[in-house]
């Protein structure tokens, strides 16, 4: 059986590593080669960031002036829009509620050049969230609130399941990028179900907290993990 590869390089870079199609073997640099562009799928978190950012020192109880910025974000979303700078034109699955923040985002993604067609959008839940501050040293706390990827569940990979882009009997054939925010169970089905076979997958855990979730993975010959530490030999 083929072994999962790992690729050394920082989150940042992953969308370029993915869009320059590089070998499954360890990678320490990227080459990206500017080719016609290809259809990439990006599965995991699309939300709101909303950073508050001060050029002053911060500690605990500090109540500083500083500016609040609201962008697109989130992993997969992040990588997406990575992919479009590099020419590619890529697609996310993710969950975004059927709400005004999320009417708000799918208009973003779709200016800057990613496709919202297959996002699931949840009557019942809230676009997810990510909210951090960052202060003279960098950041100083964050919180990730995706709980609506998570409650969302097989809805986000409906698409490659039920004909759309793919079916058990008809395997997606392209390349996923995916990100480490989705729930063990969706990713095991990501690991052993047909539809996904067949498909070149690159995953980004983008944290280490988010690695246990992505053992399932580990059994499934060529995926290529981007990591951001080296693992002993």
């Amino acid at each position: 059986m083929a072994q999962p590869a790992f690729g050394i390089i920082h989150l940042h870079a992953f969308a370029y590593a993915v869009r320059a199609g590089l070998p499954r073997q360890q990678v320490s640099t990227i080459t990206l080669r500017m080719e016609r562009p290809t259809d990439i799928l990006c599965i995991g978190a699309a939300l709101w960031d909303i950073i508050g950012r001060t050029p002053a020192p911060m500690r605990v109880g500090s109540d500083v002036a500083g500016r609040i910025t609201r962008i697109p974000g989130g992993v997969a979303l992040n990588i997406a829009m990575a992919l479009v700078r590099a020419g590619a034109r890529p697609d996310v699955l993710a969950a975004v509620g059927r709400d005004t923040a999320g009417d708000a985002l799918l208009t973003e993604m779709a200016a800057r050049g990613v496709g919202v067609a297959h996002i699931y959008r949840a009557p019942d839940l809230p676009t997810d969230t990510y909210m951090a501050i960052e202060g003279a040293g960098g950041l100083i706390a964050a919180i990730a609130d995706v709980h609506s990827l998570e409650m969302a569940g097989p809805k986000v990979l409906a698409p490659l399941r039920d004909g759309r882009l793919a079916s058990d009997g008809a395997p997606w054939r392209g390349m996923i990028a995916l990100d480490g925010n989705l729930t063990v169970a969706l990713l095991a089905e990501i690991a052993s179900a047909p539809a996904f076979g067949q498909a070149d997958l690159r995953v980004a855990p983008a944290s280490p907290g988010k690695g246990e979730r992505l053992l399932p993975l580990l059994a499934r010959p060529g995926t290529v993990f981007y990591v951001n530490l080296v693992f002993p030999t």
